[in-house]
């Protein structure tokens, strides 16, 4: 498995079968990711896309080739979540950094794909995007702007990097939670990280809450499934924005967090770069 240390612009990866843990320094912080069918990884820098091969590095960073340039007109804001549709398109979205002092809607979400290269999507801009992520069959986007405390849903068409009928998909009820990372399962059920309330929480195809699991970190950011199965549940977490006090009473925030939810998931699409 594969997670990022955004402020700490490293890239982890974890062989659960080997027990064996490894990490490469990056040129730049990295808010998402999608693994490639090249074997690269393709990476949501902070200002733009860039291919990385996990073997070439030196000392330690990895070298990089920039593919395109993000919001390069905009200095406040960066690359934060993002993933592959099921066409192995990736669709990420840009955030604020400054929002807790402006609150302005300086974000986009763009879809990038070898054929159309990049394309900014038609919806609204937002704060901090977070929670994309997509139906089974393809054609349903799921997608946050944190600020809100809400998850949208919207029909999406790959093809044209369009998405009509955007709706709300969920309600956050925890008072001190935000949506982060999101991911669905083989039953079509959005899990979600709840950031602020050391929660992951588990929505059915319709928007009713499901399952509510507690993690032992404050801010939990994102959900993955793995394992030969697809049976293992990983939470990552940050230790951001917790004083002295919090970090005595959690740990291990920051770690990277196992469930066996009984549930299964499914791959992301990989990036079609080859």
């Amino acid at each position: 498995m594969l997670w990022t240390d955004i402020e700490g612009a490293a890239l982890w990866m974890h062989a659960p079968a080997t027990g064996t843990t490894v990490s490469w320094r990056l040129p730049d912080r990295v808010g998402s990711f999608a693994l490639c069918t090249s074997g690269r990884v393709l990476l949501g820098l902070a200002k733009g896309l860039a291919f990385a091969d996990l073997d070439r590095h030196v000392d330690g960073v990895l070298a990089i080739e920039a593919v395109a340039p993000v919001d390069a007109e905009e200095p406040r804001t960066r690359i934060n979540d993002g993933r592959t549709d099921r066409a192995g398109n990736f669709v990420f979205g840009t955030m604020n950094e400054e929002h807790a002092a402006t609150g302005e809607r300086l974000g986009h979400i763009y879809q990038f794909s070898p054929r159309h290269g990049l394309r900014r999507m038609n919806i609204e801009p937002v704060a901090i995007t977070n929670s994309i992520c997509f139906s089974l069959g393809g054609r349903t986007m799921y997608f946050a702007d944190s600020k809100d405390r809400r998850i949208m849903r919207a029909d999406y068409d790959a093809e044209t990097a369009r998405v009509s009928d955007v709706q709300e998909f969920a309600r956050l009820a925890l008072p001190n939670g935000v949506p982060d990372g999101s991911v669905v399962d083989a039953d079509d059920c959005l899990w979600n990280a709840v950031w602020g309330a050391g929660r992951l929480q588990r929505y059915s195809p319709d928007g009713v809450l499901m399952d509510d699991i507690h993690v032992a970190a404050t801010n939990t950011t994102c959900p993955a499934f793995g394992g030969t199965d697809m049976a293992d549940l990983y939470i990552t977490s940050s230790r951001l924005e917790m004083d002295a006090d919090a970090l005595a009473r959690l740990p291990h925030a920051g770690s990277v967090f196992h469930a066996s939810p009984g549930v299964h998931g499914i791959a992301d699409a990989m990036f079609p770069d080859s």
